[in-house]
């Protein structure tokens, strides 16, 4: 874990958070149920979580790539 590190939300371009939570709600296994959300609308309610501290924005160094996780899971993950 010594290689994540957490980035701001408000450090990021807002295109550039949007980018990322745009794959991150398109990602295999992210499915929201039964009901056909939009895709805006699944970015709206990530981002508006992340600026509401519900969910972390990770970067990892070793692999150079983004993460988002649940506060909850980035805890339980020992951070």
């Amino acid at each position: 874990m010594d290689n994540l590190i957490e980035i701001p939300w408000d450090a990021l371009p807002a295109d550039t958070l949007d980018a990322l939570v745009e794959e991150f709600v398109t990602r295999e296994g992210t499915d929201y149920g039964e009901q056909e959300i939009a895709l805006e609308r699944k970015v709206a309610q990530v981002v508006a979580g992340i600026r509401r501290r519900e969910y972390v924005i990770l970067f990892d160094t070793e692999a150079e790539t983004a993460h988002i996780l649940t506060r909850q899971q980035w805890r339980q993950a020992g951070q």
